[in-house]
């Protein structure tokens, strides 16, 4: 048998009596440790209260499995983590192992920091992106931008886990992950994040000294939020209920803004680009076309292809707009190279 349990964001005093006998009874009682930082306190109050033998997993142990799967074919034994068991993909891959093997298990679930710190700031759960995890290493960043970006455009909410290192006893701060993507900003130029962006950090939710901070990242970075856990948010469209929620309950350093006001597509981005700089470009070679009937419908169709592009945007058939943009861009660049002009310039 295999047990999954949860300790929840609060730890062991959410553990009701039913759950505390089952790790009073197991044979084998693994602590997963890296996920999130636990007190030795904590550890030490876990193996108190196993009666059997007491572990600590470190990554390793429990993304190869072997030696928990091979315990639990014999034994009684139990995986503890913290926040929900099956938050971390490893404990569900572990589990898909443990049921092809005939291991029967069983899970106690508690909640998560991904959906306690939700509702401890005052925003609406279901307006929730995709969650994302930010390292501590700059050429890893394109990705959780991306996805801040995407999570953006669908006026959703950004959920950031910051790296933990149990090995290193390292943990993220939230002043560097700001840093982290605001260089991302300078490389991808999207203006997705500036130091105007509107954001939440919450620090050590479920704990007696949880606090939460919102504001500007410009005066976010100014500030030092403790000991881990943080996390961040980065708010999309804002009801006016999740306004008042954070102006109320975080101490809020800025007024809420809607991050998601002014972001625009790759294709949005594109179409505002190069409509006016393909639109000069044609009525700078047109008088070299002048009396020219032969290619009177070439300068046409380019007008055309520019002023489709224009109005497919207006459509919200972007995909068209930039295929619209790219014909016109060609016939003009064809125009330019026929009469000896770069077409770069």
């Amino acid at each position: 048998m295999l047990w999954f349990i949860g300790l929840g964001i609060s730890g062991i005093s959410e553990l009701s009596n039913s759950t505390l006998d089952v790790i009073k009874n197991a044979k084998i009682v693994y602590l997963e440790s890296f996920t999130s930082p636990i007190s030795e306190t904590e550890k030490k109050q876990l193996e108190d209260i196993s009666n059997g033998e007491f572990k600590i997993a470190k990554r390793w142990l429990v993304e190869d499995g072997n030696e928990i799967l091979k315990s639990a074919k014999n034994e009684e034994t139990v995986l503890i983590s913290y926040g929900d068991p099956y938050i971390a993909t490893t404990h569900l891959e572990l589990k898909t192992r443990a049921m092809r093997d005939g291991i029967e298990t069983k899970t106690i679930h508690s909640a998560s920091i991904v959906s306690s710190l939700i509702g401890e700031v005052g925003l609406h759960y279901y307006k929730v992106g995709k969650v994302l995890t930010i390292m501590n290493d700059s050429k890893s960043m394109i990705t959780p931008y991306n996805t801040i970006f995407d999570n953006l455009l669908s006026k959703t909410h950004s959920v950031i886990l910051l790296e933990y290192n149990e090995d290193k006893s390292f943990f993220l701060d939230p002043k560097d992950a700001f840093s982290l993507l605001l260089d991302a900003e300078k490389t991808q130029n999207r203006k997705v994040i500036s130091e105007k962006t509107f954001a939440i950090v919450a620090s050590r939710i479920g704990k007696n000294n949880q606090k939460i901070i919102s504001g500007n990242i410009s005066n976010l970075i100014k500030k030092e939020f403790g000991e881990s856990p943080h996390s961040i948010i980065i708010p999309g469209r804002l009801h006016f209920t999740e306004s008042d929620a954070l102006e109320t309950i975080t101490e809020c350093l800025d007024e809420p803004t809607d991050n998601s006001a002014d972001i625009k597509s790759i294709s949005e981005q594109m179409i505002e680009k190069y409509v006016p700089m393909v639109r000069e470009a044609l009525e700078e070679i047109r008088p070299y076309y002048d009396n020219l009937k032969e290619y009177e419908d070439v300068l046409i169709n380019a007008k055309l292809y520019i002023d489709d592009a224009e109005n497919f945007l207006k459509e919200g058939k972007k995909e068209y707009a930039v295929l619209s943009i790219g014909y016109a861009d060609g016939l003009v660049d064809a125009l330019r190279i026929a009469k000896g002009f770069d077409p770069k310039m």
